[in-house]
């Protein structure tokens, strides 16, 4: 744990706890409310419950995606990507749409935030040393889980004031808080990755 915080670490396993939180506060806040939300847009019981078949379906395309998409162009990249997507899918859902197209955006942003998250756990994965490997994802995952309980949380709260419109809002900034953190820190890791390749080049010239 405490290797986690030594020298310039604390900031990027900040930054992975704060995606992690960000991140599940979304999965969990859109899944657990998003019938009552659509509900509240004008969409029947039938058509709202349809919304979170449609929604975990997505989540299991997205893992199939995702990883294939990573392992081309990274999961740093592809976890920020896909966050900004889920932040602009769940902002539409405010917007009442043709049937057919709120499902496509429904279907298309749990393609994304489901495996967004996954891919925050393969970066910590993919950016931190042998050593500490296990503890780093652990961590990042365990405190992504209090994101977990404020998003349910947060919805029923707005819910309950009679703002469900917010809740849209809310999750979507979620989103975007997400993609902020794991490129920053993604962005420090590749620096700290480059000063030390650099590094090793200079001793073996010596």
């Amino acid at each position: 744990m405490v290797s986690l915080f030594r020298g310039g670490e604390w900031s990027r396993t900040l930054l992975y706890w704060l995606a992690s939180f960000g991140g599940l506060l979304l999965v969990y806040g859109v899944a657990t409310w998003l019938p009552t939300l659509m509900r509240g847009e004008g969409y029947n019981l039938g058509s709202a419950l349809t919304f979170v078949v449609l929604f975990n379906l997505g989540g299991i395309v997205g893992m199939l995606v995702a990883g294939r998409a990573s392992d081309r162009f990274g999961a740093p990249r592809i976890s920020a990507i896909w966050f900004a997507l889920t932040a602009a899918g769940v902002f539409l859902l405010s917007v009442h749409m043709p049937l057919a197209l709120t499902f496509t955006v429904v279907f298309l942003t749990g393609v994304f935030l489901n495996s967004a998250q996954t891919m925050i756990y393969a970066t910590v994965s993919i950016r931190s040393r042998p050593e500490n490997r296990a503890t780093a994802v652990g961590w990042t995952s365990g405190m992504g889980r209090f994101g977990a309980v404020f998003g349910p949380w947060l919805g029923g709260q707005l819910l309950a004031a009679n703002k469900g419109d917010w809740g849209f809002t809310a999750f979507a900034l979620a989103g975007l808080s997400s993609m902020v953190f794991i490129g920053i820190a993604a962005l420090r890791g590749s620096n700290r990755t480059a000063g030390s390749g650099s590094e090793q080049k200079l001793v073996g010239a010596h």
